[in-house]
């Protein structure tokens, strides 16, 4: 999939239209009646959806709203703009019940972090492939980052600490959910399914797992695919690695309440 980058168009104007502000000099004179930023974002998010942020252009958002990609200009600058606003969108989707960041212990709050951003990217796989090193500062991202820092909050971290901690777990779903898209991405490419993959590699398998050649990998391969369904697990190996990552985290505030 395509990668988009935020913070690549007119910061001025990107955090006006990220805050529905009025940008500095105006907007272009044009129609407004039947657009606005909102409808705009959205047709922009519906699109990547469906096709990925590789289908993405100005002209595409406006062709699916009816108008023409001249329409838009009116209200959002860019490309670049319309990124920055699609993702902050999406992450004000996150946490409806913001409660959920301070409710029970520290282990569960931070699944819930994992679990709930894994959604997110699960419902809209293009937003795993915009890369953020000039974050979108909007509504959707400072809520988004207020939030996750409440659910480590009062644990004896720095406020230095605090901020790694929500980056790490982000980093972590961000880097595993990938596995979930692959494997769609491979049936769609290949047009079959795992199951059929492996049951047309089956005759094989006697030699690939030869156990006088590879004498540890005979031994764990039968054994692990008695129990996973697949090479690769993508559900298994984030509940597993989620788990090591939250051990690893309880060792640092154990550290840190000394």
């Amino acid at each position: 999939m395509a990668t988009e980058f935020t913070g690549t168009g007119d910061p001025a104007r990107s955090m006006a239209l990220l805050w529905r502000r009025q940008a500095a000099g105006g907007t272009r004179p044009g129609p407004r009646a039947s657009l606005d930023v909102d409808r705009i974002v959205d047709a922009a998010v519906r699109l990547a959806d469906r096709e990925g942020l590789a289908a993405l252009s100005m002209r595409r958002v406006a062709a699916g709203l009816g108008v023409g990609a001249m329409s838009l200009y009116t209200h959002v600058p860019g490309k670049g703009e319309l990124v920055d606003l699609m993702l902050d969108t999406v992450l004000g989707e996150l946490y409806p019940d913001e409660a959920v960041v301070t409710s029970g212990g520290w282990r569960i709050r931070l699944r819930t972090v994992a679990h709930v951003n894994r959604d997110l990217f699960l419902r809209h796989p293009w937003a795993r492939h915009v890369a953020t090193g000039r974050p979108p500062l909007g509504p959707g991202l400072m809520r988004k980052y207020e939030l996750e820092l409440r659910a480590v909050d009062g644990l004896g971290l720095s406020e230095v600490q605090m901020d790694l901690l929500v980056t790490l777990v982000n980093g972590f779903v961000r880097g595993t959910v990938g596995g979930v898209q692959q494997r769609a991405d491979h049936e769609r490419a290949t047009g079959i399914t795992e199951d059929q993959w492996w049951a047309a590699t089956g005759p094989y398998l006697a030699e690939v797992f030869d156990p006088e050649r590879y004498p540890t990998a005979a031994r764990v391969a039968p054994v692990a695919g008695e129990e996973l369904p697949a090479a690769y697990d993508p559900q298994r190996s984030f509940e597993f690695g989620l788990d090591r990552l939250l051990d690893g985290i309880g060792v640092l505030i154990l550290d840190a309440s000394r």
